[in-house]
């Protein structure tokens, strides 16, 4: 039998071809595989070489795909999910040595998780943690992240999740505000972007035609515009709590609970290293219940 003499596609150049076809623009692509633009269209012209097929056309301001590109689109895609599932598995035959993703929201990260992975350090001394803070959630299954803190259920097909507990808000604001009337209120609270979260959507309602003198889509803003004197806000317990700058307002009850998830790939939570942070993060937040909620 004859050898072949084609060179087989590596992965990464269909990679290249499907960001490419996802964002229609060098620079776009660029960014999100962390390379050069000229680095991109080199490598999707290359591929185009070794097919003899032209996947783009080249537009003043995007890169559209060709029909030979859009009949491809289809089978890159499936490499993809199989190259993923790879990576996935191999995660999961891990020793307990090597790298964990975690994310979470950001202020959850830097106020309470961080300092509590700190404080027990020598329970994973081969592992090391990479600690995300992002609003945004995670996609478990592209390996953005080994393991995803979320506050409210996953929905995602195929996902493992476990219920943490929950998260409690209330009305607080820098002391001063005590000795105002009701009347004389003003508000920090979130903007547009996050208005129909079910804290900002009882402040609002609270709050009942009454000011808002800074609106924001970061929790940590509004925790230090709190503190600031700016206004009430509604903020979690476990940032606010044990804050000797602000007092809560009891008279008016936050009825808000937000639950906290772990959520992590099955391929994934075979691996030792990805079990033990897990079992590590859940121990750190349920021991933190009274906090908490």
């Amino acid at each position: 039998m004859q050898k072949s003499t084609e060179t087989p596609l590596g992965w990464d150049d269909v990679r290249y071809f499907l960001e490419l076809a996802r964002q229609g623009k060098l620079t776009a692509t660029a960014r999100v595989l962390g390379v050069e633009h000229s680095t991109v269209a080199r490598r999707v012209s290359a591929l185009e070489a070794q097919l003899g097929l032209r996947l783009f056309d080249r537009l003043p301001k995007s890169w559209v795909l060709t029909s030979e590109g859009e009949g491809l689109l289809g089978y890159a895609r499936r490499i993809e999910e199989e190259a993923l599932a790879f990576s996935r598995a191999g995660a999961g035959y891990g020793a307990l040595r090597g790298t964990v993703r975690v994310s979470a929201p950001p202020v959850f990260t830097s106020a309470f998780l961080a300092p509590r992975l700190a404080l027990a350090r020598e329970r994973w001394p081969g592992i090391s943690i990479e600690l995300i803070g992002e609003p945004r959630q995670a996609n478990l299954y592209r390996r953005e992240a080994d393991l995803a803190l979320r506050l409210s259920r996953p929905h995602e097909e195929g996902l493992a999740a476990r219920r943490l507990g929950q998260m409690g808000y209330a009305l607080y604001g820098a002391t001063p505000w005590a000795s105002k009337p009701e009347a004389a209120w003003e508000f920090v609270g979130y903007d547009e972007l996050l208005r129909e979260t079910p804290q900002q959507r009882w402040l609002e309602q609270l709050a009942a035609g009454r000011p808002f003198r800074m609106r924001t889509n970061d929790l940590a803003t509004m925790w230090m515009a709190c503190r600031g004197g700016l206004g009430l806000a509604a903020l979690p317990h476990f940032l606010a709590r044990g804050d000797d700058t602000l007092a809560r307002f009891d008279q008016h009850p936050c009825p808000v609970h937000r639950e906290v998830w772990l959520a992590v790939h099955p391929d994934v939570r075979r691996s030792p290293r990805v079990k033990m942070v897990a079992d590590l993060v859940a121990e750190l937040i349920q021991g933190e219940e009274a906090l908490l909620a």
